[in-house]
């Protein structure tokens, strides 16, 4: 999915590193149940009742249509006042992801929804002064009656957003040294795909699949399967969502980070990108698994500046004793030969993946 403000965002996330709807008892989603374990603040303030943008080309002046608990909706003058799904799913989501990879500053998810104006989205932290110290999805359509049909590009771009927030903010430190190598989607195929199976959104699960499965990308090399090859095998055999939670633990544990000053307090923030060796090194430690030979597979053994990734992961091992692959662990044991990927051997027809 190309998500066009993305790109800019990330980089200043690394430089700087109608009617209003409010959650009632008998509406909302957040039961006293469903905040169990949800790392949800009952008594967050109300959220501004509008809000100027001032990013990017963005200069809106927005308006407050809903807030919970959980999320805070801002539409620009063109989004039709009735539209109200993305409340409960924007809940949704955020509650999942707060569950699963942590609180992101025990702050509410902030939604921008345009409409007719600025084609894609981007992403914003509580860690950073650019919007305004908040956890932040701003997103424009461009096409009629935007938001009115709940689309699949609306669901998608709605998830891809908070995807971002988690890799640029996870575990209280700022910045995403995977970016570099996973670019604007790759992680987020595999976030959206473990977030629809949570939600039990079965359609959009198939749905997804059925893209992602088959998408190819020209990086690292032409021809990659970056869902197929790398990220399902990495889910379905190593641990589902506590294996990708893990990734980001052991990046806020391990990989190198510095101070940084939004303005207003002092966060850690990585010093670095991951080169690909680190990359693998660092995916093998969260899988409990060497992950060497499924990377060779998916990717060839050259990063994306043919640089030989397999030396660098050699040398990952010396800068990060700290990771290890678990009770099998043979990181350090001299070379692995695999002479058969499955039953049928080397030279065998892969299985089919499913859901």
């Amino acid at each position: 999915m190309k998500i066009s403000l993305f790109a800019t965002a990330l980089l200043l996330l690394g430089a700087l590193s109608g009617c209003e709807k409010k959650m009632t008892p008998g509406d909302s989603l957040l039961s006293a149940e469903k905040l169990k374990g949800a790392n949800i603040s009952a008594d967050l303030a109300a959220p501004p009742a509008t809000w100027q943008e001032h990013w990017f080309e963005h200069q809106q002046l927005l308006h407050r249509v809903f807030y919970d608990t959980s999320v805070a909706f801002y539409f620009d003058n063109d989004v039709n006042s009735s539209v109200s799904w993305p409340f409960s799913y924007a809940a949704q989501i955020w509650n999942y992801t707060k569950r699963t990879y942590g609180t992101f500053g025990n702050e509410r998810l902030y939604a921008i929804l345009h409409s007719g104006k600025y084609g894609g989205g981007h992403p914003s932290t509580y860690m950073v002064a650019d919007h305004d110290y908040r956890n932040v999805i701003d997103i424009g359509v461009t096409y009629p009656n935007a938001w009115m049909n709940a689309t699949d590009y609306e669901i998608d771009v709605i998830s891809h957003e908070v995807g971002h927030i988690v890799e640029g903010a996870s575990k209280g430190v700022h910045d995403s040294p995977a970016f570099g190598i996973w670019h604007d989607s790759k992680w987020m195929e595999i976030y959206q795909y473990d977030l629809y199976r949570a939600l039990g959104r079965t359609n959009d699960v198939q749905r997804w699949y059925n893209s992602k499965i088959t998408q190819t990308d020209n990086f690292p090399r032409a021809n990659t399967y970056w869902f197929r090859d790398w990220f399902y095998p990495i889910y379905t055999n190593y641990g589902g969502a506590p294996t990708l939670n893990r990734f980001f633990e052991l990046l806020a544990q391990h990989f190198p980070k510095q101070p940084f000053n939004n303005g207003v307090t002092t966060y850690p923030q990585y010093t670095r990108g991951m080169n690909f060796g680190e990359f693998v090194h660092f995916w093998s430690g969260a899988a409990g698994a060497d992950l060497r030979q499924l990377a060779l597979t998916a990717f060839g053994d050259k990063d994306e500046q043919s640089n030989d990734w397999t030396v660098q992961l050699q040398q990952a091992k010396t800068d990060f004793p700290g990771i290890n692959y678990g009770a099998s662990d043979i990181t350090n044991q001299g070379t692995v030969t695999v002479s058969k990927e499955n039953g049928g051997g080397a030279g065998a027809t892969r299985p089919r993946h499913s859901p």
